[in-house]
């Protein structure tokens, strides 16, 4: 008997079990629903649009706030399309005495820019505590006491929720912020250049803080230079002619904020419970943030409010082979729920990917082989196993550059004061920059993920040339319809012309030693340092790695008291002058504190610069890019790197993802098959039974003489 029962439960144990994955790692209530999972390696620390600035922050934020404008999903190179705009902002130009110029005019002609936004009529905000009521029109949840918040952890324990349409005035709401003293936006001193009423505006904003601890009133203050115009129109006046300040209004430093918002989250009390902006968003967009827990999983959910937008049903050639303009004309989002779970590790991360429990997934270097495989050619595919398993593969050239910069204050590689001198370092340089082979650097140290750079522009920006007008004619020569690097007898030579034969110096017979700073961990790390080392070697350049704590590394750039040093950067909007300012003699680390860590200064491309930066896109803009870039190449103040390659892999049941690093608002567009998943979930994590039943009957082999000799005592002992 006892037996009996023992193998009806293990019987119904197995079967109980064979019904659903014994692994999922979700909760059986959201299977089959609308639900895309993703998952996250580092908390995002803000959730403010004024403060927010790094990717990790906005795969959330871009979800849940619409700035005036965004980029066409699918079009490349990138296109500004309205967002919660109407339309296109409008553009006039002035001169010193208020004369309109024509949109063409100079830069240096220009005084001032005007911009007009009007806003998108009938937009919604989502559902918050901050517009609840009461019956008689006011705040429901302004002056709460302590009592009031008495068991508040989130937004979502407040009973009663309101909404209201967006207005010009929220836009303005949030430029103010900008100057918020408490806030700290990190775009603030660069748009005070152009929006001087910024510096203006925070100074009152000071001198308020410091009578008043508590909440800060923004309207009862103005910003010069913005205006409400009407309730969907606000105008915009910058310094100069900025045209870039476009691409500034696709991103969450201008979305509307609304100033209830603001005031709901002042009260006291507020900030100990995490009640605050930078924790809980309030937004027009698809999504709302429905649960925040940053060390765990964080969650964002169709936002009922939103008005819907319609799919693109333009794209580029192959959009429409590829499906992605399959759902042309839908409304979007699609989607209903998104879970964010945090993964610290890459392996369960990958893991999951494979059990089809994350929808997409990035390719590190622990998974790449596995994921990916080489052509003989050198062409990235998918491997066998990934593409049985349905799971395609999506490459993108990032917008950014990793570079060696040359200090060209140093007097070995920057030349010093004498025309001899520049001329000697200039050859230098450039045999370093053939004799550092960056395509062997890609293959072995970043899987191929990367493409060697011939200018700071990167491809996909306006200004970067294809094909033979493209290269780096100082390094590269074309051959066969490719570019081909130069060989070490081409470095050689120009190294001897800069006075090193043999890696000497001609004069003094003193070997070549050049330094390169990093900090532990980045290219100082043993591998890449013994690389570096020997292409130097073979040039006959003497190599040596100076490390340093990031701190003192920082202050070397900053005092001009490094060599050779590895940079990077990525581009904030898709413009060249976001590149090319790099470079850009008025932005000189040492001398201005700059962004331009090579203290490169050149006349003729800074006078380039100055009138490039404020055209256009159009020939002529081309042709001035044109002739900055062949003076980069010329001089050599970087050795130009590489533009780093992003991986990622999608299963197949996930429709309407395309690369492109600057359009990060993408979650609206994606699609879920969810009745594909589930089935090949199932299929994936059908559970194997067999060793459970072969340790049930040999647990039932040991235990059957125990049992059978107890029996047998028992009934001598009745007798």
């Amino acid at each position: 008997m006892i037996l009996q029962r023992f193998a009806v439960l293990l019987l119904c144990t197995l079967l109980a079990a064979c019904g659903t994955a014994w692994n999922d790692p979700y909760p059986a209530a959201e299977r089959g629903r609308n639900i895309l999972y993703s998952a996250f390696t580092e908390r995002p620390k803000h959730l403010d649009p004024v403060q927010s600035y790094s990717e990790d922050e906005a795969t959330f934020l871009y979800q849940i706030y619409e700035p005036p404008l965004q980029y066409h999903f699918l079009k490349r190179p990138y296109v500004l399309i309205p967002g919660s705009a109407a339309g296109m902002p409008t553009e006039r130009r002035y001169d010193e005495a208020g004369r309109e110029l024509p949109p063409d005019a100079p830069a240096e002609q220009v005084a001032r820019s005007v911009y007009e936004i009007r806003v998108r009529p009938g937009i919604l905000y989502q559902p918050h505590p901050a517009f609840a009521r009461r019956p008689d029109g006011s705040p429901r949840y302004l002056d709460l006491s302590s009592e009031d918040l008495e068991g508040v952890r989130g937004v979502g324990d407040f009973d009663e929720t309101g909404t209201r349409e967006l207005e010009a005035a929220d836009f303005v709401h949030q430029m103010k912020r900008l100057a918020h003293p408490r806030l700290h936006s990190p775009i603030f001193e660069l748009m005070a250049e152009y929006l001087p009423g910024l510096k203006t505006l925070q100074q009152a904003l000071a001198e308020e803080a410091a009578k008043n601890p508590g909440w800060l009133d923004l309207t009862r203050f103005e910003l010069p230079g913005v205006e409400v115009v009407d309730r969907h129109t606000y105008r915009v006046t910058l310094e100069g002619a900025y045209p870039q300040f476009l691409y500034w209004l696709a991103m969450p430093f201008f979305a509307p904020v609304p100033p209830e918002a603001d005031r709901f989250f002042g009260q006291p009390g507020m900030a100990e419970r995490n009640l605050t902006l930078d924790w809980w968003p309030v937004g027009t967009g698809p999504y709302m943030l429905a649960e925040n827990n940053p060390n765990a999983r964080m969650v964002l959910e169709r936002n009922p409010n939103f008005r819907g937008e319609p799919y693109p049903c333009e794209g580029e050639p192959g959009d429409a082979d590829a499906g992605l303009l399959a759902d042309c004309g839908k409304s979007m989002p699609f989607i209903d729920r998104v879970v964010f779970t945090r993964e610290r590790e890459g392996i369960p991360y990958w893991n999951k990917f494979l059990q089809g429990y994350y929808d997409a997934s990035g390719v590190s270097s622990d998974n790449f082989d596995q994921a990916v495989s080489m052509t003989s050619q050198g062409e990235v595919t998918l491997s066998d196993d990934m593409a049985d398993r349905g799971i395609r593969l999506l490459t993108s050239v990032s917008p950014s550059i990793f570079y060696l910069g040359f200090n060209m204050l140093d007097p070995v590689v920057g030349g010093g004061d004498t025309t001899e001198g520049r001329e000697r370092a200039r050859k230098l340089r450039q045999a370093v920059s053939i004799a550092l082979d960056m395509e062997e650097f890609v293959s072995i140290f970043l899987n191929g993920r990367g493409v060697p750079a011939m200018h700071p522009i990167p491809p996909g920006i306006f200004g970067a040339r294809e094909g033979e007008a493209g290269i780096n004619p100082v390094v590269y020569e074309w051959r066969e319809g490719g570019p081909v690097r130069r060989d070490l007898g081409s470095a050689r030579r120009l190294l001897a012309e800069a006075g090193y034969p043999d890696g000497r110096d001609a004069k003094t017979g003193a070997p070549l030693i050049l330094y390169l700073d990093t900090t532990p961990g980045g290219l100082g790390d043993k591998a890449r340092s013994d690389w570096l080392a020997k292409r130097f070697r073979e040039l006959g350049v003497q190599f040596v790695v100076r490390a340093t704590d990031y701190n003192r590394f920082q202050d070397k750039i900053r005092d001009g008291n490094a060599q050779l040093f590895f940079f990077g950067w990525n581009a904030d909007y898709p413009d060249p002058e976001n590149m090319l300012f790099l470079l850009h003699g008025p932005q000189g680390k040492v001398k201005y504190d700059g962004q331009n860590a090579a203290n490169y200064q050149n006349d003729e491309y800074d006078r380039l610069f100055e009138r490039m930066k404020a055209m256009a896109d159009g020939p002529e803009r081309q042709d001035l890019i044109d002739r900055m870039v062949a003076i980069l190449q010329h001089d050599a103040p970087w050795h130009f790197g590489f533009h780093p390659k992003a991986y990622s892999l999608q299963h197949g049941w996930v429709k309407n993802r395309k690369p492109g690093a600057m359009v990060r608002n993408t979650l609206k567009y994606q699609r879920i098959d969810v009745s594909e998943r589930e089935a090949l979930r199932a299929e994936w994590n059908r559970p194997v039974v067999w060793p459970l039943v072969f340790v049930g009957l040999l647990l039932a082999a040991v235990v059957t003489p125990a049992v059978i000799h107890y029996r047998r005592r028992e009934r001598a002992t009745a007798h």
